[in-house]
């Protein structure tokens, strides 16, 4: 999965449709790792591009954790790492990272209230919540998440321990599960309504592995769980991650050149649509999910399929998707 084709995104790039609609992008990450790098030089040229993003929220993705601390307070170093990025993005005198969603292991019952407490002191005001994902599959051709969870791990106690503090504490809870495990997801929705819970790129309808010729049956279980989900009002989902040719098997990557948004809009409209509907925009946010969306969609196709979506929808729906949700959610 390559990251960084710039010169086949150059091929893609295209003008906002309409760059009056303000974006809060809730959903990206910065690194500069094996080859790849997105920093705050490299996120400001996206954002800058042609849409209209003013604000922008990071999300763990395990860079530069601070290997010298006990293993339970390394994530905080990603923290720190963001802040110095966001200094840096600062200088640009453009769009802000505006909020934090780091990594503590929930796993640690009570005591992740600690870890909780050393991010929001190494964050400068930013610290938003926490992501824990629990993506897990014993298909060998599916992934499971960066984190090395075990199956139904959001059953077991000291989870549950480690939600309720985080609740406590006021934090946000971002969950990255894939669609056959929503249903672990609807339990703690229920058990948990004062957590704000969201949802990251559309619930996972999965189309790798054993479920890529299953289309139907995985829309049918997608479905049927974020119908549940979409009863608690604690939970948002993100609409994103459109671009993850390793999870939806779309073939874009293999093009000579990106595809346009408008054929990226015809493959997701019915999904998107049907998930808007079914949560309502107040529920919902649009998101970007790059750089990892980067491997098909340049991040100017990537907005400009979401305002082809939402043409139908009015102006206090599409500020709901673009910023709104967002906002209100991450305390923007």
């Amino acid at each position: 999965m390559d990251l960084d084709r710039l010169d086949w995104i150059a091929l893609g790039q295209e003008e906002a449709i309409d760059p009056s609609i303000r974006i809060v992008d809730p959903h990206h990450h910065l690194w500069h790792r094996g080859g790849s790098r997105y920093l705050a030089e490299e996120l400001h040229e996206d954002l800058t591009s042609t849409h209209n993003v003013t604000d922008t929220v990071f999300v763990e993705c395990m860079a530069n954790y601070d290997r010298d601390k006990p293993k339970e307070f390394q994530p905080v170093g990603e923290t720190t790492f963001v802040v110095e990025e966001s200094a840096r993005l600062e200088k640009f005198h453009g769009p802000k990272l505006s909020g934090i969603v780091g990594f503590a292991d929930l796993t640690l019952g009570e005591k992740v209230g600690e870890v909780l407490v050393a991010h929001e002191k190494a964050s400068g005001g930013l610290f938003r919540g926490i992501r824990h994902a629990t993506a897990w599959s014993d298909d060998p051709e599916i992934s499971i998440s960066h984190t090395k969870p075990t199956p139904e791990l959001m059953r077991e106690k000291s989870f549950l321990e480690g939600l309720t503090t985080l609740g406590q504490h006021g934090y946000t809870f971002d969950a990255w599960l894939y669609f056959d495990q929503l249903n672990e997801l609807v339990d703690i929705s229920r058990s948990c309504p004062e957590i704000p819970i969201i949802l990251n790129h559309l619930g996972a309808p999965l189309a790798i592995g054993r479920w890529g010729s299953k289309s139907n049956e995985v829309e049918e279980v997608w479905k049927n769980q974020l119908t549940k989900l979409s009863k608690s009002k604690n939970v948002f989902l993100k609409i994103g991650g459109i671009g993850m040719d390793n999870y939806f098997d779309t073939g874009w990557s293999a093009l000579k050149a990106p595809p346009s948004s408008e054929q990226v809009a015809d493959f997701w409209k019915e999904k998107i649509t049907w998930a808007i509907e079914t949560f309502s925009p107040d529920q919902c946010m649009f998101e970007s999910n790059f750089p990892v969306d980067r491997q098909t969609l340049p991040y100017s196709v990537l907005w400009n399929t979401f305002q082809r979506i939402t043409e139908q929808y009015g102006a206090n729906e599409k500020h709901a998707l673009f910023s709104g949700t967002a906002c209100a959610v991450y305390k923007i």
